[in-house]
């Protein structure tokens, strides 16, 4: 459905550290753009609901930090965590998880999530708008490999994981190699 296809141009609203900034709160806000994220390189993108969620927390994150390494091996330059949340929530989580190679990308308003088409209403749990679990293999920006849990739909009573594991997108790497 996706593969073959150019990922949204968005900009994301980004807080980066910076001890020049002093204080207490040494952080100013960083426009980033897709290209920024996605162009000249091979990257493994990955969204969920949402960050400090429980699926999201005990398995999906930590699974791509600990496999970091063979990612590298299969030809992937980066990988990103993004989520329908601010850059304050991504940085918070991102410390709170101790992530030493995966980059967080704050989707606050889920513009790049929308464009994408993975934008759901998970009201039903509080949450609002929120992105469908996904993953993808993104080569200069373009969608070579797309995997998406099952049954997208607004207000899913469940929260199917598998098809976007760090298991299974190693597994689709691991056959291109």
């Amino acid at each position: 459905m996706h593969v073959g296809v150019k990922v949204p141009n968005v900009t994301f609203h980004t807080r980066v550290r910076d001890e020049s900034v002093g204080g207490p709160n040494p952080y100013r806000w960083q426009d980033m753009t897709s290209d920024d994220y996605f162009k000249g390189k091979r990257v493994v993108l990955f969204s969920l609901p949402g960050a400090f969620t429980p699926t999201c927390s005990t398995y999906q994150l930590p699974g791509y930090e600990k496999n970091a390494e063979e990612f590298r091996k299969l030809g992937i330059d980066e990988i990103y965590c993004m989520s329908v949340n601010d850059s304050f929530v991504m940085n918070a989580w991102a410390r709170d998880q101790k992530l030493k190679h995966v980059k967080v990308i704050p989707d606050g308003s889920g513009i790049f999530t929308r464009q994408i088409g993975m934008l759901v209403d998970k009201d039903n749990l509080g949450f609002g708008y929120r992105s469908w679990r996904y993953a993808a293999v993104i080569d200069d920006g373009v969608i070579e490999a797309w995997f998406e849990e099952p049954g997208r739909e607004d207000n899913h009573g469940e929260d199917p994981y598998g098809e976007s594991s760090p298991e299974t997108v190693l597994e689709y790497l691991r056959s291109k190699a």
